[in-house]
């Protein structure tokens, strides 16, 4: 039996790429990369990956404090935007099904400090979450944090949902397994999930019937 859910972020729960990709434009621009435009596009392939692969990934050419001070401006500039939004980003039925839940639910994220709980600030959902981690509290990847997460709760036999190959990855590493989100940034083959979802609500359908 399913014992807890385990959730991804952006391509899964939200995709805030629009809003952040503006705000990162004008990151790297207020330091000294005014050639730079970044995309929603671009975004959506390196969504998922933690923030140091990020950098580098955006920065090649420039060295490790560059590119920390790069990211650290990017990600301050995200917050706010992201604070100030007033476009529904969700994707649909994230907040019912989250509410409708009836196993614990956690979120793991290769974000920043702090992303995790804007999202649940923004949509009202602090109460529908007992735990989460992320890259930047940590330092660590997403199969170490799923790991952590599991093993503070004595969970036994959790699910992970989430929408890219590094999900995934994770999830073998963590011993979980995966559900993918189909409708997200990422694609795998299906059979390497215990279920595909093509809409969020159909969490509770996977809990219903995943033979793990």
């Amino acid at each position: 039996m399913i014992d807890a859910v385990i959730l991804d972020v952006d391509g899964t729960l939200w995709d805030s790429t629009g809003v952040v990709a503006k705000a990162w434009t004008k990151a790297v621009d207020q330091c000294g990369f005014s050639d730079m435009v970044i995309t929603p596009q671009q975004l959506q392939k390196l969504f998922g990956k933690t923030m140091d692969v990020i950098a580098e990934a955006l920065l090649p050419e420039e060295d490790e404090t560059t590119r920390k001070n790069v990211i650290d401006r990017c990600c301050e500039l995200e917050h706010e935007a992201v604070s100030e939004n007033q476009t529904d980003i969700t994707y649909e039925g994230v907040v019912d099904t989250m509410r409708k839940a009836p196993l614990p639910v956690a979120i793991v994220s290769n974000c920043q400090s702090g992303y995790i709980e804007l999202f649940m600030d923004k949509t009202n959902t602090a109460d529908c979450v007992v735990d989460l981690e992320c890259f930047g509290n940590t330092g660590e990847g997403k199969a170490e944090n799923i790991r952590r997460v599991v093993a503070r709760n004595g969970w036994k036999n959790p699910i992970y949902v989430g929408d890219t190959a590094g999900d995934l990855e994770a999830c073998r590493a963590a011993g979980v397994p995966f559900v993918w989100a189909r409708y997200g940034f990422g694609e795998i083959d299906p059979r390497d999930a215990i279920a595909v979802i093509d809409s969020f609500s159909e969490v509770l359908d996977v809990i219903g019937y995943a033979d793990i």
